[in-house]
């Protein structure tokens, strides 16, 4: 039987590969994003080797988040797996020069729109007695660095949601676990100093970081196991990195 998964944040970076993946591997797919354009394009690539629907909407937004979820066509209606990638660091800042604006939109994107977009899925799953849930985290979620703040904060409330999440929906027989990627090469540090691109492409400087499609194909891994099997935790560095600030540069 064909499994619907939807993933959020799927206009770039992790969620574009995922559903890349996941499209090539058979699995239906209902793409989310905030940016239309690239969600047309998308589907357009995916639609020849899958079933597609898009929704476009921000996580942020909790009315949006219910009412496109519940648009959703019979044939989109019941998700198997729920890949909760959206996501978004603001900044790197010292926390009394933190922005608070960057504070407002980390924590409503990182942590309340991941809540939102599964109080809109989960029911359905706990009537199924049956789903797989997929949290992204980060290294962040994991340790704290310096003007990490409250990038660092949402991330550990990640982590926090991703065992809660395991332990309610235990009943259920609903898997959740969650991926913490290091370094990964995407548009997120672009987004962090807000449009430098020389600031951002120092970053991944002097080493090889992860590639989206690397996160994408152990995603792939954990969706496909027997559903006796739960990868409940998983950390993923690149090679040349050993903790979030500790990296081997050549």
């Amino acid at each position: 039987m064909t499994k619907t998964a939807l993933v959020t944040g799927a206009t770039s970076g992790i969620g574009k590969a995922t559903a890349q993946i996941l499209a090539k591997n058979n699995y239906k797919i209902i793409l989310c994003g905030r940016r239309e354009d690239r969600l047309i394009a998308l589907e357009k690539e995916l639609s020849a080797l899958t079933e597609v629907h898009t929704l476009s909407f921000d996580v942020r937004d909790k009315k949006a988040v219910f009412e496109s979820i519940n648009s959703l066509p019979e044939a989109f209606s019941k998700i198997d797996i729920l890949i909760n990638n959206a996501g978004n660091a603001h900044g790197l800042d010292p926390i009394q020069n933190g922005d608070l604006d960057d504070w407002d939109a980390m924590i409503d994107i990182n942590v309340k729109g991941l809540l939102y977009v599964s109080k809109a899925i989960i029911p359905q799953m706990i009537e199924r007695k049956s789903g797989h849930i997929i949290n992204i985290g980060s290294i962040a979620g994991k340790e704290v660095y310096p003007n990490g703040n409250v990038y660092c904060a949402s991330k550990h409330a990640v982590d926090a949601l991703n065992q809660a999440m395991r332990m309610d929906l235990n009943p259920y027989g609903i898997r959740v676990g969650a991926i913490h990627p290091g370094a990964v090469e995407t548009e997120f540090s672009e987004v962090r100093f807000k449009g430098d691109t020389d600031r951002a492409a120092n970053v991944y400087k002097g080493f090889e970081p992860l590639h989206p499609e690397d996160i994408a194909d152990i995603i792939h891994f954990v969706v496909s196991r027997p559903y006796h099997v739960n990868i409940a935790d998983l950390i993923v560095l690149p090679t040349a990195q050993a903790a979030a600030t500790i990296l081997k540069r050549d």
